[in-house]
């Protein structure tokens, strides 16, 4: 156990505990998945779950509200799964260890899983909580919604009876989303040809860090560094300026919903050039500055490198830089209806060695217009054409999520915000993808909204959750179901 426990609301936060004890890492979540399963058991809840991990618990009405209409809680249980380069830690084994830092709950050099395990957390008090006042209520557990909200794409159509859907996914307390952005996944594979290493090749080591990184739909408007593309824009200045430069080995990224924090690459130049290298990246120091937000500090690093018997052949060098120089990152377009919503982006995510010679580029577009996300998803793809991949294939994406301004899920929730906190809360659409475009899609009849406490930093070392808002969410669940008890 951790200090957390002693936060309020402690049925919450010892829930929350227990979860960071629990490695939960997408397609991995098996452990988490029997966790819950147990825990609903024990309580005598009704407890299913599906082949994939995808879990509903329910809990029947305290008796005299069986006629009230049944409101659904939601949460993904997978965690995103991100450390700092300095910290060794396996995602798979380890717990995380969370602690208290001010007015907020971070982790020690890892994602703090708060995205969404608060959520599973806030399901797991109410299904415990014997004194509240209820109607029918469910509680849906889903599995790998980081990587690509897999487990709402095969929940079944027969699970869900509650009327009123309650995610608590979002992340900015008082602020209240009814509507999200769809998405869709692209990736370029790139086979190269690998050539014998000359003798008068000198190899080097370059690194791109310090960067903040982030949520590829949330913060993709703070014009973030992606470490990919100043890399590959380094690697293009040095080619500039030596006789001959070859790529070796080159990585960045991790996941396709994450804006890359760091890149790295082995490169192959004329001995006698070796110097220029070091000129050429201690020239570009300003440009990767101007590259990134005001509040990165780009770090480049260079050091010689073990001298390797292979490299990667020039044209195929030209055409992995030339993918990542040409492939769009970041911001195409603001929402017309919503001032200050991102519409429509694209996320350069990873560069992935696969095998000897072959590497995955990997790539996400979202957008709310379902023209427009085809749009850039085939403006990405020629990318790539023409950069030489063989290989350019698509995921199957997932839905929007159009909001519903006549929602009385909505309503009650602005409402009781109002009535616990005295003030309006902000309701709004999200440029992230949420599962609701997916439930929506499956139960055409569900009145959703989506809440939950301030998260900064997700998917990234630097996530944290603050403490007060947990709080105030937890309070404002509670009231929202006393007033749907009300008002029905």
């Amino acid at each position: 156990m951790s200090e957390i426990i002693n936060l309020e609301p402690k049925c919450v936060w010892e829930k929350f505990d227990d979860i960071c004890s629990i490695p939960h890492p997408s397609k991995k979540e098996g452990r988490m998945s029997q966790y819950i399963i147990d825990f609903g058991k024990k309580l005598g809840l009704e407890t299913i779950s599906d082949e994939y991990g995808n879990i509903l618990i329910r809990k029947p009405a305290t008796k005299g509200h069986e006629d009230v209409p049944s409101i659904l809680f939601q949460s993904h249980i997978d965690m995103v799964c991100e450390k700092n380069s300095d910290v060794k830690f396996d995602f798979e084994t380890q717990p995380i260890e969370p602690y208290i830092d001010g007015e907020w709950v971070k982790a020690k050099g890892t994602t703090l899983g708060a995205d969404d395990g608060i959520g599973v957390a806030y399901q797991m008090a109410l299904l415990e909580d014997n004194s509240l006042q209820h109607g029918p209520i469910e509680c849906l557990f889903t599995v790998d919604e980081e990587v690509g909200l897999l487990g709402a794409h095969v929940l079944r159509k027969d699970w869900i009876t509650s009327k009123y859907l309650v995610n608590l996914d979002s992340e900015e307390q008082g602020e209240f989303c009814i509507g999200c952005a769809g998405g869709v996944g692209t990736f370029a594979e790139y086979k190269c040809e690998m050539e014998d290493a000359t003798s008068d090749l000198f190899f080097l080591n370059i690194k791109v860090g310090g960067l903040i990184g982030g949520h590829s739909g949330a913060d993709i408007d703070k014009n973030r560094g992606n470490a990919i593309k100043v890399l590959a824009e380094l690697l293009r200045t040095i080619e500039a300026n030596v006789e001959t430069m070859y790529l070796v080995d080159i990585d960045g990224g991790n996941l396709h919903n994450a804006i890359p924090r760091e890149a790295r690459a082995t490169i192959a130049v004329k001995s006698k050039d070796k110097e220029k290298v070091r000129i050429q990246v201690n020239i570009f120091d300003d440009l990767a500055q101007q590259m990134c937000c005001d509040e990165e500090k780009v770090v480049l690093e260079l050091e010689s490198a073990d001298k390797q018997s292979k490299v990667i052949s020039l044209k195929d060098t030209d055409n992995i830089l030339s993918a990542l120089s040409l492939c769009p990152h970041g911001v195409e377009g603001m929402s017309e209806d919503m001032p200050g919503l991102v519409e429509t982006s694209t996320n350069l995510a990873s560069i992935k060695k696969q095998g000897e010679g072959v590497y995955l580029i990997e790539t996400s577009q979202r957008s709310s217009d379902e023209e427009k996300k085809e749009k850039i998803r085939m403006k990405v793809m020629m990318s790539f054409v023409v950069s030489g991949s063989k290989n350019v294939y698509c995921d199957e994406g997932y839905p929007g999520w159009k909001p519903n301004i006549n929602s009385k899920i909505k309503d009650i929730a602005v409402e009781t915000y109002k009535q616990l906190f005295g003030v309006e809360p902000k309701v709004g659409a999200i440029h992230a993808g949420l599962e609701c475009g997916l439930f929506i899609n499956k139960y055409p009849n569900l009145d959703m909204i989506s809440v939950g406490p301030t998260i900064i930093g997700n998917h990234s070392p630097a996530e944290r959750v603050k403490i007060d808002t947990v709080e105030m969410t937890w309070k404002h669940v509670l009231k929202i179901i006393e007033e749907v008890m009300r008002v029905h």
